[in-house]
């Protein structure tokens, strides 16, 4: 089994994938800003962590070089970290701190993770790099439509993202994978205690693409496609 990192791992969806790739006999890796949660997590998954702010790019940009220096070339990416917009965050009524926060987290880091971690991975044409987005982020449907823009718009940023890196790095021909997740809403702290899905639910569809066959002549979605938006198992619209 490979070297597997999960940023946002102390909690939530990034917590239930590191206990499952964990539990399949990877190495795993956590990285979170709390480290006194990281070490229990740690402590009990019998994994690694890296503490740092995700939100400093520099600081993350070191982190995941130290990774990739002193572990390897990772076989499996999960980028599980995330944050909300303030509640009345609508486009004409967000201060410039908040939408650079937003972005900053949901964005900005996600190239940071790609450009350290996912190039050797593409370049040896093995690995997975799966990015929990949202549906919020889509440009169909409910998508961008009224309010929370930062985070819809950071999160249509991730979408963009996927589809792009993907079509750079051949369609999963070449053997590295990327694709973006919807949870749907779930029981973490962001989703809130009533929401309708466990953390375990929310998390099962990005443990699924880390882990499915792959064949890019398959007969199924799953067997065959990348670079896309996943929900359910199951590709939505952007």
């Amino acid at each position: 089994m490979g070297l597997v990192i999960v940023t946002g791992g102390s909690r939530g969806l990034g917590y239930e994938c590191a206990k499952e790739m964990r539990a399949a006999g990877h190495d795993v890796v956590v990285v979170a800003r709390e480290k006194e949660r990281l070490v229990a997590v740690a402590a009990e998954l019998g994994c690694q962590y890296r503490a740092v702010d995700l939100e400093d790019l520099d600081a993350a940009r070191d982190t995941f070089n130290e990774i990739l220096t002193t572990l390897g070339t990772p076989e499996i990416v999960i980028l599980a970290h995330g944050v909300m917009s303030a509640k009345m965050s609508k486009t004409l009524k967000t201060d410039s701190a908040e939408w650079r926060r937003v972005m900053a987290i949901n964005l900005d880091s996600v190239f940071c993770a790609l450009n350290v971690l996912a190039a050797p991975m593409a370049e040896a044409r093995a690995g997975r790099v799966v990015i929990f987005s949202a549906c919020l982020g889509r440009m169909s449907g409910p998508g961008n439509a009224g309010g929370l823009a930062p985070y819809r718009v950071s999160k249509a940023g991730v979408n963009a993202l996927v589809r792009n890196l993907a079509h750079e790095t051949g369609l999963g021909a070449r053997g590295f994978l990327v694709d973006a997740v919807c949870p749907n809403h779930s029981r973490t702290d962001m989703g809130g205690p009533d929401a309708p899905l466990s953390a375990e639910e929310g998390a099962r569809t990005a443990i699924w693409l880390a882990t499915r066959a792959f064949d890019v002549n398959g007969s199924s979605e799953g067997d065959k496609l990348t670079g896309v938006l996943w929900e359910e198992m199951k590709v939505v619209p952007w």
